[in-house]
């Protein structure tokens, strides 16, 4: 009779604790997606050369500009691990578009769509030809027109290739670069 009783309590106990246990968090959805992309095939060692994080907005959200409206808003940005191979001498943020949303009350400048955020990459003088990776983050808050999603980043890693200071470099990714102002 006991072992009933004890057994009883124990369940009793297990149920109504279980009531009041939160929800597991869900993990909130990656709305961005970022990759790095070079304006020529590869790069000359003591050289400067144009890159640009290419990062795509999933349909239905925006992200706050680099220079957010509002104070409060956080800012996108993106950064690079340090190197001794490369380093970043300019990063270029694209303007933002002016938009209106429930959830303020004076337009606010956001990213939507594809966006293009252009770097000068210093390659340092010493590094011999070969294959590189630069991994960086593009730091983001995402919201709809109801609510904001916590800040977060989403990693890349851009592929360069280093090559012989004679070697001639072939232009690529030109419609990219078209839309960059790197004056």
């Amino acid at each position: 009779m006991r072992r009933i009783a004890a057994l009883s309590f124990f369940l009793f106990t297990a149920v109504v604790l279980s009531y009041g246990a939160a929800p597991p968090q869900a993990t909130p959805p990656q709305v961005v997606t970022a990759r790095a992309v070079l304006a020529t095939d590869a790069v000359h060692p003591d050289q400067t050369a144009k890159m640009a994080v290419v990062a795509r907005v999933q349909s239905g959200y925006h992200i706050n500009a680099h220079i957010p409206s509002l104070d409060y808003l956080i800012p996108t940005r993106v950064t690079f691990q340090d190197s001794p191979t490369f380093s970043i001498q300019k990063v270029v943020y694209p303007n933002g578009t002016s938009r209106k949303f429930s959830f303020v009350q004076t337009p606010i400048s956001v990213y939507e769509g594809e966006i293009h955020v252009g770097l000068i990459l210093n390659v340092d003088s010493s590094t011999p030809p070969g294959f590189y990776t630069l991994p960086g983050k593009f730091f983001y808050q995402a919201c709809n027109d109801q609510a904001c999603l916590p800040p977060t980043s989403v990693q890349f890693v851009a592929s360069i290739r280093v090559v012989g200071s004679t070697v001639r470099l072939r232009p690529v990714n030109r419609a990219i670069f078209k839309t960059i102002n790197f004056k």
